[in-house]
C-alpha cells in the first residue's frame, strides 16, 4: 500500500458516502487524494465539484475528482458505500442477494484494475456484505474490513459518559456482535477509566443501577430505528466512523476499533465476519483483541455469529 500518496476511492456517493467524504475534507490530513465513483457519473461529478469549492475553507489540501474503476489501481483504500434499498415486502435474504450482485459489479472491475490495498465496507447489513467482499475479492482477511459496531460503540460511550457525567473518551466499553438486533454490550468489560463499571454499580453509595445499564444498551441497539423514524436515514455518524477507520489505517495508528472482521477461532468462531475490538494499522486488521467474556456473554456472541452465518449460507455467490 502506498502510504505516502494516501489515496482513497469512495464507491457510492449517497448520503453515507458523502458524509464520509465531507468528514475527510473537514478533518484534514487524512488523505491526499479522494476519488468518487458512482453508477450515476453526473452525480459523482457534481459531488466532487461541491467538495472542491469548499476546500478554501478546509484544513486539508486534497485532490478530489470523479473517477473510473481504473483509478482504483494505486489506491490505498476502497470504501464501499453503495447498495440497494429494501423494497416493500422484500425479505432480508432477497435484499442481500440483490446487494451481492451489486457488489459483484463493483468488486470485479476493482480487482481487474490491479488494486492491492484495503477494502472498507459500510453497506448494510455490513457484516454479511463484508464477508461477501472477502469471498468475491479473494483478498487476505486482514485487508477486508467492515464498519461493524464502531458507530454502536461510539453511541454507547456517549450515553455512558452522559450517565456517569464523564468525558466519553474516558469510558472504555464496546458493542460487539452483529451490527443489528443481536448486538450486545459485554458489561463485564465496561470500564470508567480503570474502574470496572460493575463495581461502581455494586457500591450502595451510588444511585447508578444495572437496570439503567440495560436501558442504555437498548438505546444503543435501537438508535438507528429512531433516527430513521425521525429523518428517514442515518449517515453523519457512520460517515465519521468511516473517516476514523481510514485515519487509523493511513496513519498506521494501531488503534483498537470495533470493526467487522473475520474470526479464525476467536470467541470459538471461524469464518464469520462480525464486530469485535481489533487493532487497526496500515495493513488492516493487525490483531483481534479477544475479550474475556462471561459464560452468558459468550452465549450471546455465539447466537449473534450463528445468525450471521445463517444469512450468509442462504446467499448464492
Amino acid at each position: 500500500m502506498n502510504t505516502d500518496k494516501r489515496k482513497v476511492v469512495l464507491i457510492g456517493t449517497g448520503m453515507v458516502g458523502m458524509s464520509f467524504a465531507y468528514a475527510l475534507v473537514n478533518q484534514g490530513s487524512i488523505c491526499n487524494e479522494l476519488v468518487l465513483i458512482d453508477i450515476n457519473k453526473e452525480r459523482a461529478n457534481g459531488e466532487a465539484m461541491d467538495l472542491n469549492h469548499g476546500l478554501a475553507f478546509a484544513k486539508s489540501n486534497m485532490r478530489i475528482y470523479a473517477g473510473e474503476y481504473s483509478d482504483c489501481k494505486d489506491a490505498d483504500i476502497i470504501v464501499i458505500a453503495a447498495g440497494v434499498a429494501q423494497k416493500e415486502g422484500e425479505s432480508r435474504l432477497d435484499l442481500l442477494q440483490r446487494n451481492t450482485e451489486v457488489f459483484r459489479s463493483i468488486i470485479t472491475p476493482v480487482i481487474k484494475s490491479g488494486f492491492d490495498g484495503i477494502f472498507l465496507v459500510a453497506t448494510n447489513p455490513v457484516d454479511i456484505m463484508t464477508r461477501v467482499t472477502y469471498e468475491l475479492s479473494r483478498f487476505g482477511a486482514a485487508r477486508v474490513i467492515g464498519t461493524g459496531t464502531s458507530l454502536d460503540t461510539a453511541r454507547l460511550r456517549y450515553l455512558l459518559g452522559d450517565y456517569f457525567t464523564v468525558d466519553p473518551k474516558n469510558i472504555h466499553a464496546y458493542v460487539i456482535g452483529e451490527h443489528g438486533d443481536s448486538e450486545f454490550v459485554p458489561l463485564s468489560q465496561v470500564m470508567l477509566a480503570t474502574k470496572p463499571v460493575l463495581s461502581i454499580l455494586d457500591n450502595p453509595k451510588n444511585s447508578y443501577s444495572l437496570d439503567d445499564m440495560h436501558s442504555i444498551e437498548e438505546q444503543v441497539r435501537t438508535a438507528a430505528y429512531k433516527i430513521i423514524e425521525a429523518k428517514n436515514a442515518t449517515y453523519y455518524g457512520i460517515g465519521m466512523a468511516l473517516a476514523r477507520i481510514v485515519k487509523a489505517i493511513l496513519g498506521d495508528e494501531n488503534s483498537v476499533l470495533t470493526v467487522s472482521c473475520k474470526l479464525c477461532g476467536e470467541y470459538g468462531q471461524r469464518g464469520v465476519f462480525i464486530g469485535v475490538p481489533s487493532i487497526i494499522g496500515r495493513n488492516g486488521v493487525k490483531e483481534i483483541v479477544e475479550l474475556d467474556l462471561t459464560e452468558e456473554e459468550q452465549a450471546k456472541f455465539k447466537a449473534s455469529a450463528e445468525l450471521l452465518d445463517s444469512y450468509f449460507d442462504g446467499l448464492k455467490l
